[in-house]
């Protein structure tokens, strides 16, 4: 459920908060006051495109926040698999800020991408907006649609089909990229035979090249080793060096160490720092002696080396990569050399895999035509409760074999008729704006019985519509809201007397700027929105106590 909205600076809005509660919440406003921005703050935090010119303060960053209680075990276990932090509370806290064109997100303090955003807010809430309606006129969402109804039921056929749909398009690609002629067939063997030989030649060894940089760089570099080594070796030596000096130390101080303790302790210092000076002086001379440059052993490592880094430019950036090439380039060569009954293996397993897509198209068509009867029975009821007068609804599953897709070979075709002995027809060519909203309604009704998310939000669900079909809709609103949390934006009366929570949207003027300012209503405040609503500027005693009874009609 949805707790609290924070906005801050974001367009007309220096900063609001709005403390949403279960059941029916209800904002109205008088047009241009601001609703529709709540809903686009809303969309923002949830990972939504931001408009230009919405940030209403540049030089400031904007917020918006949304404050969620998460109970259900099954939806925290959802969440952890996102790899969301859950507070031992079961709240989450939904973060967008903006600034200098940039935006970032947070879940509960941590950062996280647009995609695990998205994936949250799915989890969470579901938002109808006014351009939703227009949904309904495309053929392609209902296939969608009806799924989202037969979740339960379809979701592990559908799981299944998609891994056949994926292996089937796997071996269609195999079987197209293996079609050559005997002359292609030739030069693709030849040319795998050379390159297998080319690398068996160099008789490759993991790690080698790291080897083969590490002595040819130590040999590039001998001279410089030599000279700094030498110096080294001088500078630390007896003879004018440090070990000179240290012995001179040493002496001075073994002259006085008995008369004093501490000079004895520092003694026995000056005699370890003697004594490594001397190992170190000894086994850099030896290191030295040893380090003798060969002309033959560096240009054996040079040859070597470039017959390395030229197979790793070649076949792999790494000897284990071009070893990995080698043993493809062994098997492709395998199955050319025996290439009819490689392609006839190629074709069995397409035709195995197109025999179990089928079979997995077939299963998920025969649930979704179960579905599409109890669905179209429960979208009838719903548009009746509606005030459709006389009403007719079914859902067309058809079966399309050979055009397979992720989601199967079915095409579904939503069909209504609104008026008595008018013909059925499909969705898109019957339906009005008004109407459109009303069947959304009954759509969002039904599906929210079997969706397992908390909020609902509507954005001018009641477009078009007025009279008595605007009191069905209202009462269908607060059915689905003894279920869900709902949340909506209406300008009509008889939906806002519903409310179990009002908040009135309202602009105000302050130094020179309009902003906007979000109010929750008593019940004394909620009726004379309501009388806003009815008498608009003139509210007389009738208009208060016409709204007065339309609240407690709602009750």
């Amino acid at each position: 459920m949805l707790l609290n909205l924070h906005v801050k600076n974001l367009a007309l809005i220096r900063e609001a908060e709005v403390d949403f509660k279960e059941g029916l919440n209800i904002l109205t406003g008088e047009t241009g006051a601001g609703k529709s921005l709540i809903i686009s703050s809303v969309n923002i935090a949830l990972g939504g495109k931001i408009p230009k010119d919405m940030v209403r303060d540049e030089t400031k960053a904007a917020l918006v926040e949304l404050l969620f209680s998460v109970e259900e075990e099954e939806k925290l276990h959802a969440l952890k698999e996102l790899e969301i932090p859950i507070e031992e509370d079961g709240s989450v806290l939904m973060q967008r800020k903006i600034q200098n064109g940039r935006s970032t997100a947070r879940i509960n303090g941590e950062t996280v991408t647009a995609s695990i955003l998205k994936k949250t807010a799915e989890l969470l809430i579901d938002i109808h907006g006014q351009h939703e309606n227009q949904s309904l006129l495309s053929k392609k969402n209902y296939l969608d649609i009806l799924d989202a109804y037969g979740e339960e039921e379809l979701s592990s056929v559908l799981a299944k089909l998609r891994n056949c749909y994926e292996e089937y398009q796997r071996l269609a690609r195999e079987l197209e990229s293996n079609d050559m002629d005997e002359n292609e067939k030739n030069r693709e063997i030849s040319l795998l035979e050379y390159e297998i030989e080319e690398i068996e030649a160099a008789s490759l060894s993991a790690g080698e090249d790291e080897i083969l940089e590490r002595e040819y760089r130590r040999m590039v570099n001998g001279k410089k080793i030599m000279e700094a080594a030498g110096a080294a070796y001088r500078e630390t030596g007896y003879e004018s060096g440090a070990g000179e000096f240290v012995g001179r130390a040493l002496r001075e101080l073994n002259g006085v160490a008995a008369f004093d303790e501490t000079i004895s302790g520092l003694s026995e210092q000056l005699t370890d720092i003697d004594s490594l000076l001397n190992d170190f002086n000894r086994n850099l001379s030896e290191y030295m002696a040893d380090a003798e440059f060969s002309e033959e052993e560096f240009h054996e490592t040079e040859e070597r080396l470039n017959t390395v880094n030229h197979l790793k430019s070649k076949y792999g950036n790494t000897i284990e990569k071009v070893l990995e090439y080698k043993e493809e380039s062994e098997n492709k060569l395998e199955k050319l050399k025996d290439y009819d009954r490689f392609r006839e293996e190629i074709r069995a397993a397409l035709l195995k895999a197109e025999k179990e897509l089928g079979e997995s198209c077939k299963k998920a068509s025969r649930i979704r035509k179960k579905c599409s009867k109890e669905f179209s029975k429960l979208l009838k009821q719903a548009l009746l409760d509606l005030n459709f007068l006389d009403v007719q609804f079914e859902i067309d599953v058809r079966e399309e074999p050979l055009k397979y897709t992720r989601k199967g070979f079915d095409q579904v075709e939503f069909l209504i008729s609104t008026n008595p002995e008018e013909k059925i027809k499909p969705l898109s060519q019957v339906a009005s704006g008004g109407e459109l909203s009303r069947i959304m309604l009954a759509l969002k009704t039904v599906l929210a019985r079997k969706d397992s998310v908390d909020t609902l939000i509507f954005d001018e669900i009641d477009a078009g519509i007025s009279g008595r079909t605007a009191q069905k809709v209202a009462e269908k609103l607060t059915e689905v809201s003894r279920e869900h949390q709902v949340i909506c934006i209406t300008h009509l009366p008889q939906i806002a007397a519903q409310a179990s929570h009002h908040f009135l949207i309202q602009k105000d003027f302050e130094k020179g700027a309009t902003l906007t300012q979000v109010k929750e209503l008593s019940e004394g405040e909620s009726v004379e929105e309501l009388a806003r609503m009815l008498g608009g500027a003139r509210i007389t005693d009738a208009v208060l106590k016409n709204a007065k009874e339309m609240k407690d009609l709602a009750r």
